[in-house]
């Protein structure tokens, strides 16, 4: 080798490694101005300063937990108390919680030394460990009270709404309610409401003990009960989760029905029109390219709200999804299965069932029962913009910003409806692939 070549060589050398210690040098400084893009064009600095923390721990704990009501009316001093303040959750005529007591002077123990008491004449007394007995009292629509011009944080007071925040549980005192809030761990209510007779009885006195309604065995009275719950609507969910799956059944099988015979003719082998087959690939792209809530939008205008309409848009989208997945895998079949069939003096229609339709199945199937299962997820969120299945309830819910516990219920029953079609999707390609084989 002269002296001549290994020079070049050297120069070669030191270039390729001046090329690799620049793009290991360019390749962070490249990641690092795309992550300071993001921190500005999506303003995290400012969605940081205006994160509401104490909000997002309160909805944290209001989805696991729930509030008894206990409110005492301004005007006319009636109490009353109600589980998350609702008419279907309030005690019975004459009933109130354990940790309510008295009479003219109410005492209600939130917890280890908290305590409000409910003094005649719209007065309001709130001991907290650690701070000086807070006094409020309304007269008309005024609210005074015995705090200085600064309180803690976790109290909020003006002339017209006091609002305290513990621990334990809260308080609002306005000029025309008083509300106290005390919050236990669970989901109460869930199974019986307070007018069910079977509310308080343990599942032992239900399935062996003595009839506790005359008109109804226990067995059948509890789950008559616990189905029309009218809290918790687990009729109504049941329901709903039916048709966010009969969405995703019709509108995925639906798009197959319709997208097989149209594979053919976007197939190389099978249409040999290249504009035929470039139509039909560019229809393919033109209804896949439209995401499937755009087509939930566009449908609802045009057929009205409805399951159906969930239903149909997945069945747009998945047409052009599930016409280029074909027929690509219809570009790749054998050609001696096709030619030892047409050697039988098979038609052409029997070609494509005993030739072409036994090898693309496989794959057909597990597309299939994939978009299945996925589509399940996809119609919770078409359901809420469609008026129907489990997806609307939930936005309602969220909606409401009220009982947080029925937004974790759905997101639950949501998840293991999920779950549920993936393990049985799973089982189902299994078998039918192994039998088509």
């Amino acid at each position: 080798m002269t002296t001549t070549t290994l020079e070049t060589a050297r120069q070669d050398a030191d270039r390729l490694f001046a090329r690799k210690r620049l793009t290991a040098l360019a390749l962070p400084v490249l990641v690092l101005a795309y992550f300071t893009y993001i921190v500005f064009a999506f303003d995290i600095p400012g969605l940081a300063k205006r994160a509401d923390w104490d909000n997002a721990v309160t909805l944290a704990s209001d989805s696991w937990s729930y509030k008894v009501h206990v409110t005492r009316d301004a005007r006319s001093g009636e109490m009353d108390y109600a589980v998350e303040g609702e008419r279907k959750g309030a005690y019975p005529e004459g009933a109130r919680p354990a940790w309510v007591t008295g009479e003219e002077t109410l005492s209600v123990a939130l917890g280890p030394a908290h305590e409000v008491r409910l003094l005649p004449g719209n007065r309001t007394e709130v001991a907290v460990p650690g701070h000086p007995l807070i006094e409020i009292a309304t007269e008309g629509r005024e609210v005074t009270t015995n705090l200085t011009d600064t309180p803690p944080d976790w109290i909020s007071a003006s002339s017209r709404r006091v609002a305290i925040t513990t621990e334990e549980g809260r308080i609002t005192v306005t000029g025309t309610k008083t509300e106290i809030f005390n919050y236990f761990p669970g989901w109460e209510l869930f199974f019986f409401t307070f007018e069910s007779p079977y509310h308080g009885h343990s599942l032992g006195r239900i399935l062996w003990g003595e009839r506790i309604d005359p008109a109804r065995a226990n067995l059948v009275g509890a789950l008559q009960d616990v189905w029309n719950n009218p809290m918790w609507r687990h009729k109504d969910v049941a329901w709903a989760i039916g048709e966010t799956i009969l969405m995703a059944f019709l509108g995925t099988f639906g798009a197959a029905l319709v997208a097989l015979p149209l594979a053919f003719l976007g197939a190389k082998r099978f249409a040999p029109l290249t504009s035929l087959r470039f139509a039909m690939r560019r229809i393919f792209d033109f209804v896949r390219g439209v995401d499937a809530l755009i087509w939930t939008v566009v449908l609802s205008r045009a057929f009205g709200p409805g399951p159906l309409t969930g239903a149909l848009a997945i069945l747009v989208t998945d047409t052009g999804t599930f016409g280029k997945i074909f027929s690509e895998a219809l570009e790749n079949v054998e050609e001696k299965q096709i030619e030892g069939v047409s050697s039988t003096g098979a038609k052409p229609l029997q070609r494509y069932r005993f030739g072409v339709l036994p090898q693309v199945v496989p794959v057909l199937l597990s597309q299939i029962l994939y978009f299945l299962e996925s589509n399940t997820r996809s119609a919770t969120i078409i359901g809420a913009i469609t008026g129907g299945g489990i997806g609307l309830m939930l936005t309602q819910a969220i909606q409401t910003q009220k009982d947080w516990e029925e937004v974790a219920y759905y997101i639950v029953l949501i998840v293991l409806m999920v779950m549920a079609m993936d393990w049985l999707s799973g089982k189902l390609r299994g078998r039918l692939i192994k039998r088509s084989q």
